[in-house]
């Protein structure tokens, strides 16, 4: 006898116990997912935690003024650094070396965990072990 034959009868004593899908999908619906939960929300419909309500739209002419007063705020403190000596090259140079130096801190990192996990140690033991402070 085939599986199909199967599902509408018996198929003696060793028969298994085969649901069509639309049977199982019967027999689920009074299944419940976590039946012993002790939260009382569990079953509820999924919100999303960024919700835009209506009174929250801002009003175009209100924003446009916003941005307007912010890029002002901006230009005073701009013209207040380069006041006090600061240029726009030696800032974008200085974070040019700050991504380097943070991605050559990013490779010892990865090369301190590496051999921490050779040796069967821990990465806060090779600190000490190679005199580097826990703050490096």
């Amino acid at each position: 006898m085939s599986t199909e034959q199967c599902v509408e009868t018996t198929c003696g004593e060793n028969s298994l116990n085969i649901l069509t899908p639309e049977q199982n999908d019967t027999k689920n619906k009074t299944l419940k997912r976590t039946p012993f939960s002790k939260f009382k929300k569990v079953h509820s419909h999924f919100k999303s935690p960024l919700q835009v309500t209506e009174t929250a739209k801002v009003d175009p002419e209100k924003e446009v003024a916003e941005l307007q007063e912010k890029k002002e705020q901006l230009d005073l403190e701009i013209a207040q650094l380069e006041a006090e000596g600061y240029r726009v090259e030696e800032l974008e140079h200085h974070i040019d070396k700050l991504h380097e130096y943070n991605d050559i801190k990013d490779i010892g990192q990865s090369l301190l965990g590496r051999i921490a996990a050779l040796r069967g140690t821990t990465t806060r033991d090779l600190y000490s072990h190679f005199g580097l402070e826990l703050d490096d």
